[in-house]
């Protein structure tokens, strides 16, 4: 299952979150934004059961994310 991840932070340096989420297995790309969203991160996972852990348990976690958006790609 592909997925695209917008975030939105908090006063934080971008780049500090960038180097978190591309460490993480499940993130394929992810890229600092302008505008009304901070990063994206493109994350591929087995199931969206997979994906709704990972949201909750890696993405919203990090420090100072305030908003995500999930947008799920079709096939």
């Amino acid at each position: 299952m592909l997925a695209y991840v917008l975030i939105s932070l908090g006063a934080v340096d971008e780049q500090e979150i960038l180097q978190k989420l591309k460490e993480m297995e499940e993130v394929r790309e992810a890229h600092v934004l302008f505008g009304e969203w901070d990063l994206i991160a493109k994350v591929e996972v087995g199931s969206s059961e997979e994906l709704g852990e990972f949201m909750i348990e890696k993405i919203r976690k990090l420090p100072h994310v305030r908003l995500t958006s999930t947008l799920i790609a079709a096939k």
